[in-house]
């Protein structure tokens, strides 16, 4: 057992660590629970302030509730399967055009409120732009669900037709 101060008795090392494991659960925090032991012996030996280690433990929940939750967001939109603008082959499909995808990559169009439609046969990439534009967009909006449908009240209003991504 150790002491404070010389007098003053405190919880042993396995009290604290228990604790601090009840908490993390109780937080949902299983980042902190993971990191509190390392990120305190660097503190220790590196003379962090409170304020530091906190600050510190802090951010690595932070960084993984992000992470997870654009998975989580990502899982929650049912994509058919997952597709990147990246992963996808010009080459293959010569009539659409990299620039324009490369323009809606940088989704302006969901700051602006704008609708992007694909148009064109089977077997043409609609489907993997789509969802590559999905997956990109999700991290970006926070939000887990699709926008309302097309005449739903919440729908937005018509946009001007800007051009299209195929020839």
């Amino acid at each position: 057992m150790s002491t404070k101060n010389g007098t003053n008795q405190t919880r042993t090392s396995r009290d604290v660590e228990s604790e601090l494991i009840y908490l993390t659960k109780a937080l949902k925090a299983p980042a902190l629970r993971d990191a509190a032991a390392r990120l305190a012996e660097r503190a220790r030996d590196e003379g962090w302030s409170h304020e530091e280690y906190l600050a510190a433990c802090l951010q690595r929940e932070v960084a993984a509730r992000d992470s997870h939750g654009a998975e989580g967001r990502i899982r929650a939109a049912r994509f058919p399967s997952r597709k990147s603008l990246e992963d996808f082959d010009f080459d293959h499909q010569r009539s659409v055009k990299r620039e324009v995808i490369a323009h809606l990559g940088t989704l302006d169009f969901v700051v602006g409120k704008e609708n992007v439609i694909f148009l064109g046969p089977p077997g043409t990439g609609k489907t993997h732009l789509a969802t590559g534009l999905g997956i990109r967009a999700r991290p970006a909006t926070g939000s887990p669900s699709p926008p309302p449908l097309s005449g739903s009240p919440a729908s937005p209003k018509p946009t001007k037709q800007a051009g299209s991504a195929t020839s």
